[in-house]
């Protein structure tokens, strides 16, 4: 089994308000206000809007992590595109990049579960390497190398703010000129209170300064409770210890069996799978064919803004996915295609040597044909009502 969880798990209670306070800003877990960015996250902000950086002139951060929602894309394209002539398409869809301040690189905790890292697989060590490596993928970004981006970057219309930040020959080193605009990335996300806002109703609920209504209460229960939907397994809805306000993941990983994505134009080749976890560049991980089919949970603030679910983008709303969650095992027939016998084919997304590493023990993967769900259809409802109160912006 790859995860051995308790209920809930809390996931680094003292590191959120300790990181966000060192990087001066943001609204931490421990209700912090936003400050001023400093100049390097000032240009950071201006190089994640810049789309002078890409090989097509077309594409920058923030066309796959859009402001505006909640920075995940602007699109219900199961994957993005990008590419020279933004036509070459993704394999995993672009997550949101809020709440991330407080991860970590990748470890195994002492009992041995995967943990922290960033992007789905977890192969960047911090928010910086993240934000390096989309501009030299082929799919995205597409320069060649670090010193063609540095040739992009000298024809900014902010290099002059550049250099006065970093230094007059700043350019003459193309790796030191890329790592210091990897750096200005990362000291925007993590200074501006956008990333990091703790906005919602339920912020405003767990401060005590309002009160959810029944139904969204329900929800609430039904989301905690670990004989129902037990998300909280994963998505801890707490205040940790030091009174930080919940992340919504506990930043480990799970293989949940999501169908095949059809979308996506390399599944179709029949023996293309998408491996995650154990699959990753570097390879550092490929002897772990137990971690196979396993995917960083990410977190569940602003989940309702999102407009596909799941690293490959398989479900389109937030009421299918909670629905697969709770009857891909009970109707498997609904989310797989079926055989010549008319048999569902469970977790065809997944090698049939590694369908073993599915969660099929915890609550509510549990589950067989005819069983009946652990939650009914009106319970997901109320769930999803819930889930909405975890969108930031909510009148304070």
């Amino acid at each position: 089994m790859l995860r051995r969880r308790g209920w809930p798990r809390v996931f680094a209670v003292g590191v959120v308000s300790t990181v966000l306070a060192a990087c001066g800003g943001g609204g931490s877990g421990a209700d912090s206000a936003s400050g001023a960015l400093s100049p390097t996250a000032a240009l950071g902000e201006k190089i994640f809007r810049d789309v002078s950086l890409s090989a097509s002139g077309r594409q920058a951060c923030a066309s796959c992590h859009d402001p505006q929602h909640a920075h995940t894309p602007a699109n219900a394209l199961a994957v993005q595109l990008g590419g020279p002539l933004m036509d070459r398409q993704g394999t995993r869809q672009a997550p949101s990049i809020r709440y991330l301040a407080s991860n970590t690189s990748f470890f195994f905790d002492d009992e041995g579960t995967p943990t922290g890292g960033f992007f789905w697989d977890g192969r960047a060590s911090s928010l910086q390497d993240q934000a390096a490596r989309p501009f030299l993928d082929a799919r995205e970004m597409a320069n060649a190398d670090k010193a063609e981006v540095v040739s992009r970057l000298a024809q900014a219309s902010y290099i002059a703010e550049f250099k006065a930040v970093f230094g007059a020959s700043i350019l003459d080193d193309s790796t030191a000129a890329f790592d210091r605009m990897t750096l200005a990335l990362q000291r925007y996300e993590q200074e501006d209170g956008e990333f990091h806002a703790y906005t919602s109703k339920y912020d405003a609920f767990l401060r005590g300064g309002i009160t959810l209504t029944d139904r969204e209460m329900r929800g609430l229960a039904l989301f905690n409770s670990p004989t129902k939907g037990n998300c909280a397994g994963c998505h801890p809805s707490a205040r940790g210890s030091d009174g930080s306000l919940p992340l919504f993941t506990d930043f480990t990983y799970d293989n949940l069996g999501v169908p095949r994505n059809p979308e996506i134009a390399a599944n179709a080749d029949p023996a293309y799978y998408d491996l995650g976890l154990c699959a990753r560049a570097g390879g550092d991980l490929a002897q772990r064919t137990d971690l196979c089919g396993a995917f960083k949970v990410p977190s569940l603030r602003n989940v309702a803004q999102r407009q596909v679910y799941f690293h490959n983008g398989r479900f389109k709303t937030l009421k299918e996915a909670l629905t697969f969650y709770v009857q891909r095992d009970t109707n498997p027939e609904k989310w797989y295609p079926l055989d010549g016998t008319g048999t569902p084919r469970k977790f065809d997304d997944l090698p049939a040597s590694m369908h073993a590493n599915v969660n099929t023990t915890e609550v509510p993967y549990n589950r067989h044909p005819g069983d009946a769900p652990a939650l009914s259809d009106a319970e997901i409802d109320d769930v999803i009502v819930f889930l909405a109160t975890l969108d930031d912006g909510y009148p304070q």
